[in-house]
């Protein structure tokens, strides 16, 4: 159950940081195309430890 929830605060963190540095990097087409790579994949680890620790719970 805390693999799940330190799971999903780092997967929240990395979606929170590339989504920041996307806006931020707006202008750079190399640099959106990573940095909403990254969010995508903080996003989709936030999810999955989110299903795993309701999982868990229930």
């Amino acid at each position: 159950m805390i693999i799940s929830i330190i799971g999903a605060v780092i997967g929240a963190m990395i979606a929170a940081f590339g989504l920041y540095y996307l806006v931020r990097e707006w202008k750079d087409p190399e640099s959106k195309k990573i940095y909403g790579i990254v969010s995508g994949v903080g996003i989709v680890i936030f999810i999955a430890m989110l299903i795993k620790l309701l999982v868990e719970i229930l």
